[in-house]
């Protein structure tokens, strides 16, 4: 089992989750964060930490966001890993709770 980073991240990308995650599984995108599901080890530290409540297990991402968990996978074999917390985006707070958010991913 995996954690998923979803929607509500895109745009915002707070990296709290990134300082508590014991195997540093994360890796970032220009605009997003991402969970490596090989390297995570499912110990649920990160979810609580997330200001922008974008990360799930994987059986409780959300119905609508379901492609989320092989996005994470994908952008996790490109993209390079943060493994220390840096300030949000700038206009992360204006982005938190915007919905459908996918249109804004930058590769």
């Amino acid at each position: 089992m995996t954690f998923v980073v979803t929607d509500n991240c895109i745009k915002c990308k707070y990296t709290d989750c990134v300082e508590v995650c014991p195997v540093d599984c994360f890796y970032e995108g220009p605009n997003f964060l991402v969970i490596h599901p090989d390297e995570c080890i499912d110990c649920a530290l990160c979810e609580p930490e997330c200001p922008a409540n974008a990360i799930f297990s994987e059986d409780e991402v959300p119905a609508d966001q379901q492609e989320y968990t092989e996005l994470n996978a994908e952008l996790a074999e490109i993209w390079p890993n943060i493994t220390e917390k840096k300030d949000g985006l700038p206009d992360a707070e204006e982005w938190d709770g915007v919905p459908d958010k996918l249109q804004y991913l930058e590769r």
